[in-house]
């Protein structure tokens, strides 16, 4: 099973310019995570699935908490925590960061991690 988290919309410090180290700019991060849902649809008990709440939190703390300077280290960042969770296959997750470029909606960069 496939759980997605879209358009999560945070603030965070990140970039390398001056400039953007003074104000928080907007970051807007999905994630898909693969895991194995068999037990969950059977029991019908959150214990048996991925919490996709508690992991959320886990990337509101992290984004906000956070003064990257990086997309990349802050796309690790989220990766990592939740593959944390033993019960996800394989995490995908991608940051956009919003009129980062002249002429452009946003930049974004895209990482995976799997067991």
């Amino acid at each position: 099973m496939i759980i997605r988290i879209k358009n999560l919309r945070l603030r965070t410090i990140i970039g390398v310019q001056s400039w953007e180290r003074r104000k928080k700019q907007d970051v807007i991060v999905n994630v898909r995570i693969d895991f194995d849902g068999t037990r969950a649809a059977e029991t019908d008990k959150i214990e048996e699935s991925v919490d996709y709440k508690a992991i959320t939190k886990r990337i509101i703390e992290i984004v906000e908490q956070s003064e990257f300077h990086l997309l990349e280290r802050l796309v690790a960042s989220i990766s990592a925590a939740i593959m944390e969770n033993q019960s996800v296959r394989k995490v995908w997750v991608e940051i956009d960061k919003p009129h980062a470029l002249r002429f452009s909606d946003s930049v974004s960069i895209e990482t995976q991690a799997e067991r």
